[in-house]
């Protein structure tokens, strides 16, 4: 089953399992964009908008996703919203963009989703401009943790919804332009974790 396919038939209740869980850890994510400038930010895997009523004003704010299902519930909480968002259906791991065409790109809740994170890193970084930063919010194992559960049902629900057997270290390894300048507990006794990625 394709990941499109899947978020498909869960987008009708996506917020409902995922909207109060993962609200506070969003909105102290995005307490730290900054929007000095006018910056342009980019929301990778943009979902069904969740992260729209904790952005900052003052910035050109793009939003991506591969489930066209999931963009229309993006579309109508930013008008609910009064948020002005340029949305296009695309993948994250082949992102429709510029080289360096972003000051911010948000990733939340999408490196361990995409079957390859590595290369949504690697297009993260392409398109984000020198000085940029990349903001992160997800979950992932830490080196040589064994977390013998989370591995035995990635096999099960890597197609359907989510990686349980991303290990961030190894993605970050991966682009070697990118310094990591945060990384701490959000959620879930550390599993999920604020990362920060500044570009060289």
């Amino acid at each position: 089953m394709s990941l499109r396919f899947s978020y498909t038939l869960i987008a009708p209740i996506y917020d409902l399992a995922i909207a109060a869980a993962t609200a506070a850890a969003r909105r102290r994510s995005l307490d730290r964009l900054g929007t000095d400038n006018t910056p342009e930010i980019l929301l990778s895997g943009i979902g069904s908008g969740l992260d729209l009523p904790y952005l900052p004003s003052g910035a050109h704010y793009h939003g991506i996703d591969i489930t066209p299902a999931m963009l229309k519930r993006a579309e109508r909480r930013a008008t609910t919203l009064g948020i002005e968002i340029e949305l296009q259906e695309g993948d994250a791991m082949a992102l429709p963009y510029g080289d360096e065409q972003f000051d911010i790109v948000v990733m939340h809740l999408i490196l361990a989703v995409v079957p390859e994170p590595q290369r949504a890193l690697a297009e993260a970084a392409r398109v984000l401009r020198p000085g940029g930063r990349i903001v992160i919010l997800d979950k992932f194992l830490r080196p040589d943790q064994r977390a013998p559960l989370r591995r035995m049902i990635n096999p099960l629900i890597r197609h359907i919804a989510t990686r349980t057997d991303v290990i961030f270290e190894e993605v970050h390894a991966s682009c070697p332009n990118l310094q990591l300048s945060r990384n701490e507990a959000a959620l879930a006794g550390g599993w999920f974790r604020h990362i920060e990625l500044e570009k060289r």
